[in-house]
């Protein structure tokens, strides 16, 4: 077994603190949150908010908890959210929205991009009808399965069914990958919503939490429906610390994270018959299907983890994935192939 550290590439929520990130935790002034004491939450809270533009922000312990009280403070029991077929809130959150919300999801399917069109949207809208659920919100992602969303198109479908009575929520867990693949600041891609949910967790390298934001309205009721879902964390602020800490060194970055999945889909497209594609910090392979299985295990012999879906696999690059970790894994597949 080679001595090297294992290269994960399963995804970039692997992300360990780093040294410095662990001394921001040691010296974080800490409260009780709940009460809105701790200092360190409240400067991460303003903190998020003023990089996306909006009002007021809110610290929530995961993107899939900020998601959800996002849904309840937009909606109704019975209302419906309109969002894409391989959105996250739709196809990996357990179904929270529907299950404990009581809110109706109605998914429409995405084009190759992770996009969906104005007359998809304006279509699906609900007539004034008792027979049909209220159509409250419509929930956009940015980016799709490392995709980047183009935010004037964000903006062309915000302002129609805004025209319709709704709400519009982005769920931008990897917000910050799409403003740095757009050389943007992450305001504007988050200008046309009402409200948006940033993870700290993915390529931002921070081990737990996100952040909700919106107007200050808004995010009043989502601190009541967070305390609802059991997530008053009290002394939480040695976890936003690391937040903190995340979008002060952790942003720029990034472009490196997009800079290696180019050149690790580069080096794996060298394989002949092996299709690869690659957005953002992820690269996506498809192996046949007899290949999944022994390829994973050939790379894990290796010391390079690769997730286990079918039939596209997603490898991701992140914080803990530099250029020697990147080489080792390229020669690993090349290795498997040859």
């Amino acid at each position: 077994m080679p001595s090297e550290a294992i290269v994960d590439l399963r995804s970039d929520t692997v992300t360990r603190p780093t040294a410095a990130m662990y001394q921001a935790m040691r010296e974080a002034p800490v409260g009780d949150d709940v009460y809105g004491e701790d200092e360190t939450v409240n400067r991460l809270e303003a903190t998020a908010a003023q990089l996306l533009g909006k009002q007021a922000g809110l610290f929530l312990s995961s993107a899939t908890q900020a998601n959800l009280a996002a849904m309840l403070a937009h909606n109704a029991r019975g209302e419906e959210i309109l969002l894409g077929d391989c959105y996250h809130i739709f196809v990996s959150e357990a179904g929270g929205t529907s299950a404990l919300g009581g809110i109706v999801m109605h998914p429409l399917a995405t084009d190759d991009a992770g996009s969906l069109s104005l007359e998809q949207v304006l279509g699906a809208i609900k007539e004034d009808d008792p027979h049909h659920p209220i159509t409250r919100t419509l929930a956009l992602e940015n980016t799709v399965l490392g995709q980047v969303q183009d935010p004037g198109h964000h903006r062309l479908l915000a302002e129609a069914v805004r025209g319709q009575g709704l709400s519009v929520h982005l769920d931008g867990a990897r917000i910050m990958n799409a403003a740095i693949a757009l050389g943007v600041g992450a305001a504007e891609v988050a200008a046309p919503f009402d409200s948006v949910m940033m993870c700290l967790s993915k390529g931002l390298g921070a081990p737990v939490g996100a952040v909700l934001c919106g107007s200050a309205d808004f995010i009043r009721r989502a601190r009541r429906l967070r305390k609802m879902l059991g997530g008053g964390m009290r002394q939480a602020g040695v976890l936003a610390a690391c937040g903190l800490f995340a979008l002060e060194h952790h942003v720029e970055r990034m472009a490196d994270d997009h800079d290696r999945a180019r050149k690790l889909a580069e080096g794996l497209a060298e394989i002949e018959g092996l299709p690869v594609r690659q957005a953002t910090n992820m690269v996506f392979i498809e192996p046949a299907a007899g290949d999944l299985e022994p390829l994973a295990q050939h790379l894990r012999q290796q010391r390079i983890e690769i997730g286990q879906q079918s039939p596209r696999v997603r490898l991701v690059t992140h914080l803990d994935v530099d250029d020697a970790a990147l080489d080792r894994a390229i020669t690993a597949f090349h290795s498997y192939y040859r």
